[in-house]
């Protein structure tokens, strides 16, 4: 492949990875983007997972032998395995010094495993290229040749350099969609879940309860004292609370499977149950009142649950299941109540919330918002 030709080739790879709608796809199309244009058989790219100790394959593309998955749920190497990882995703190099990618043969004595890799695999040469984020050390790059092809040269290790950069700024693209799709869907001060989340998750739950029959449970929380506090402490202090709050919603929501913790705003938080039992979400709401109150800022917390699995009648949306915990929230605040209002249980919260949805103009809220 001349200059044009390997031109082109980077420009391909960089308009496959700006094209993939997820991250999978992105390291698969930088994968099949470098194989290509180094002409390659295979083509790998692993993360270095430095708390673990180990180099993570994330996709395996092009002639695969046996045992290698395109998309492995656990390939990965420790890194004493490889000594030269250790050198060229130091940081002193990963900054710009030393070198950037070199070939290795079946037939070589480099220290490490990769020759006898190629050997097992009946490959005979790769390029291993690091692939650099923000000047730390990501990962690498990897493309080999089968046995019978032309070796990789000192040319190809310094276009494997080149295509990593591009996979480099490619990956960069990604992590800063994610993190920006993370945030859609995040509350930023206690890093719970907000309510564009909570309204998803409920919808997908109501639908399965309809297929399947599976409970689903809403609790409603309203934090008690923050006005006096951010008034009299601060709004740091009401932060902080907040905060405190959270982790202890989190916390609790871990007792349940699959549970979603969230902050709808202000100071009204929420959790939402599929599948455990009306009666195991009511024993954790009140471990969760019983934290609320012991936190050294605030005044506890008014809770309100509404469940599929206690006698509310039919639920055909979020919007009713929002109206019935909400208005047993309310009735714990109005009580001052230490333990959770569960609707249903008391027969007069279904009263209150349906007669709500009857004299809609009379409603307490417009339940966060939603049509």
């Amino acid at each position: 492949m001349g200059v044009d030709g390997r031109l082109r080739a980077v420009v391909g790879l960089a308009q496959a990875m700006a094209a993939a709608s997820t991250p999978r796809d992105s390291v698969r199309a930088a994968a099949r983007g470098a194989r290509v244009a180094l002409d390659g058989s295979f083509a790998a790219i692993s993360a270095w997972e430095r708390e673990r100790g180990r180099l993570r394959v994330l996709v395996n593309e092009g002639e695969r032998r046996a045992g290698e998955e395109e998309f492995p749920e656990d390939e990965s190497y420790p890194v004493h395995d490889f000594p030269e990882i250790t050198e060229f995703l130091h940081e002193r190099w990963a900054g710009g010094g030393g070198p950037h990618a070199w070939v290795e043969s079946a037939v070589g004595d480099r220290p490490g495993r990769r020759g006898a890799a190629l050997r097992r695999r009946a490959r005979g040469t790769c390029v291993v290229a690091p692939v650099v984020l923000s000047g730390r050390a990501w990962g690498e790059l990897y493309v080999a040749r089968d046995e019978g092809l032309p070796d990789f040269d000192a040319d190809d290790a310094e276009f494997a350099a080149v295509l990593a950069a591009v996979v480099a700024a490619g990956l960069a693209q990604n992590e800063r969609l994610e993190e920006a799709r993370r945030l859609a869907f995040t509350d930023p001060l206690t890093g719970l879940a907000n309510r564009r989340a909570v309204d998803m998750r409920l919808d997908e739950a109501l639908e399965e309860h309809r297929r399947t029959g599976a409970v689903v449970s809403l609790v409603v929380c309203d934090l008690n004292g923050l006005k006096k506090v951010n008034d009299t402490l601060g709004h740091a202090m009401g932060d902080r609370l907040l905060e405190r709050f959270g982790s202890v919603l989190s916390l609790c929501g871990a007792i349940l499977p699959g549970a979603l913790a969230a902050r709808l705003g202000g100071d009204e938080f929420c959790l939402v149950g599929v599948g455990p039992s009306a009666d195991e979400v009511v024993r954790v709401t009140e471990e969760l009142c019983a934290r609320a109150a012991e936190l050294e800022l605030g005044e506890g917390v008014a809770c309100g649950v509404a469940s599929t699995g206690d006698p509310i009648g039919p639920v055909k949306s979020s919007r009713r299941l929002f109206r019935l915990a909400d208005a047993a929230q309310y009735k714990a605040k109005a009580a001052r109540s230490p333990k959770p209002v569960v609707a249903g249980r008391d027969t007069a919260v279904v009263r209150l919330a349906d007669a709500a949805a009857e004299a809609a103009s009379g409603e307490r809220r417009r339940f966060r918002g939603r049509p």
